[in-house]
């Protein structure tokens, strides 16, 4: 079997895949420097007459199922397969996989990058220093950055999987008391508690988004969701910017009716002019959506990857 690689995936991986499963055609997407749109994938997948393909942001899309409907299976690098037509997959009856938590410890640290910076006053105090303003003698950068510590404060987690825990698990040696809303998850963990959607925008902290894109989640966090914040609560969104209403988060950040965001991920990207708004209010720090982007989550894909195809998923291995 003749497999097409256009992800990154590590040397090592690619011979683990070539070894146990069938030859590999490597091609990755980032020599482009973009994605794959469907139709360099059809000419790809032509040219190379591979019989399966494991992709991470390339373009999946019906069009080029439907021109290769005989896949063996696609594998997807990322946490949720977005970029596939998972319909015409599933019609076609080609397995996909993806690897679920790649990115974990890259969100997780970011999360307390982003939540840091915020509790810290880091970004007006840089910028108090750079503008020259440290006069002799004066205590004003002690008196009016004055921060908080993340220590002892309550995190409450909305969405509870791969990534929802693994913050979970940094943070209560902090120690840090962690409260979830997931109707999907059940964690036996006693340190965490399961609270309901408005027990974590009213009783939390720091509140932080973990939710897929569904039509149950899709605009879920609203302007009443918003208006049980404390004024002085943080709120975290490093996973999918279509869960939120923004107009509503515009208001009650514009307004000073929380403390702050850090945000990662928005409507438009690149921005468009409310996107801005937002990301231009002092009380924001906003990053173009690499929290989850590090060179080790390339090699936990490829681990997560190659375990899935040749042990948890029966792919024939030859011999």
């Amino acid at each position: 079997m003749k497999i097409l690689i256009t992800a990154p995936y590590n040397e090592p991986g690619r011979q683990e895949i070539d070894k146990s499963i069938g030859k590999v055609i490597y091609r990755p997407w980032k020599t482009k420097g973009r994605a794959y749109n469907e139709d360099e994938l059809i000419s790809l997948l032509s040219e190379t007459k591979a019989e399966a393909l494991i992709t991470e942001h390339d373009e999946v899309s019906s069009k080029v199922i439907e021109t290769f409907p005989n896949l063996k299976f696609i594998g997807v690098c990322r946490g949720t397969p977005s970029n596939i037509a998972l319909e015409e997959a599933k019609r076609n009856g080609i397995p996909v996989y993806n690897t679920p938590g790649r990115n974990a410890q890259a969100v997780t640290e970011m999360f307390l990058a982003g939540v840091i910076i915020l509790m810290r006053k880091i970004i007006p105090a840089n910028s108090w220093l750079e503008n020259k303003k440290w006069e002799k003698g004066a205590h004003t950068s002690y008196l009016e950055f004055k921060g908080n510590e993340l220590a002892n404060k309550t995190i409450g987690m909305i969405g509870f999987g791969d990534i929802g825990q693994c913050i979970a698990n940094v943070l209560r040696d902090l120690p840090c008391k962690i409260q979830y809303y997931d109707p999907y998850v059940k964690c036996n963990d006693s340190a965490y508690e399961s609270v309901t959607l408005d027990e974590v925008f009213s009783s939390s902290d720091v509140v932080s988004v973990h939710l897929p894109v569904n039509s149950e989640t899709t605009g879920m966090i609203d302007k009443e969701c918003f208006s049980k914040m404390n004024d002085d609560a943080i709120f975290v969104n490093t996973a999918r910017s279509s869960v939120v209403d923004r107009n509503a988060l515009y208001e009650i950040l514009s307004l000073g009716g929380i403390a702050g965001a850090y945000l990662d991920v928005f409507d438009h990207e690149p921005p468009d002019d409310l996107d801005y708004k937002i990301i231009e209010l002092p009380n924001v720090f906003a990053t173009p959506h690499i929290a989850g982007a590090t060179h080790e989550v390339e090699d936990h894909h490829v681990r997560i990857m190659n375990k899935t195809l040749k042990e948890e998923h029966g792919i024939i291995v030859k011999k």
